[in-house]
């Protein structure tokens, strides 16, 4: 199976274009306020109108209000919500759309009960446990704690760099992969080359399965 690839946190109208010519399967909007990499809706819609087709949009929202959420999926084409907060499955699937949820992997996490509490949600998303930040630090966690039996979808997040890809594949081997800092020149800021030898890393690691 292909491992899939989310470039996360883009403010840049360049910096999506050069994503999806390397052949990203989806792009990720920050639509919180409190991130570095956080975007209005004229911004965002500027940066998914000048994508090709066949790029999935996601948009992130952390414990926001659901009037804002609505307000976005009504202002720009939004293909997948990214519920990165303390949502309520009740709360993810209200909006009729599909969805994943972030899970920080801490000590206590149990992720076959997350599964089964968001058993709707189109995957789980798993990145570090920081109480300071919800996701983007370039922190990771132990990829030892990952169940190989985990019902839903893996997407692995956290601290994930061009240098250590191909590594994350062949220990967890997750359905896709989601990075953001770790693609960066400044915080929201994409670095094409750490971009192109991301993507690079995943399509070996593929094609080494194969052969």
């Amino acid at each position: 199976m292909r491992t899939r690839v989310k470039i996360c946190g883009l403010t840049r109208i360049e910096d999506a274009q050069a994503a999806a010519s390397l052949g990203v399967d989806a792009i990720g909007l920050v639509f919180y306020p409190r991130s570095p990499r956080n975007v209005d809706i004229a911004q965002a819609k500027a940066i998914v109108d000048a994508l090709p087709p066949f790029v999935t949009v996601v948009g992130l929202f952390v414990d926001e209000k659901p009037q804002w959420v609505a307000e976005v999926l009504n202002s720009l084409r939004i293909d997948l919500l990214q519920f990165h907060g303390e949502e309520s499955p009740d709360y993810c699937q209200a909006f009729g759309r599909a969805y994943i949820k972030a899970v920080r992997m801490g000590p206590r996490t149990d992720l076959q009960r997350v599964a089964a509490d968001y058993a709707r949600s189109s995957g789980l998303l798993l990145d570090a446990d920081d109480p300071a930040a919800k996701g983007g630090t370039g922190k990771g966690f132990d990829w030892a704690m990952i169940p190989p039996d985990c019902p839903l979808p893996v997407i692995l997040a956290g601290g994930l760099n061009p240098g250590n890809a191909g590594e994350a594949l062949r220990m967890v081997k997750p359905y896709g992969l989601d990075v953001s800092s770790g693609v960066e020149s400044a915080k929201g800021v994409k670095d094409a080359k750490k971009m192109a030898a991301f993507i690079k890393g995943v399509l070996d690691f593929d094609q080494s399965r194969i052969n």
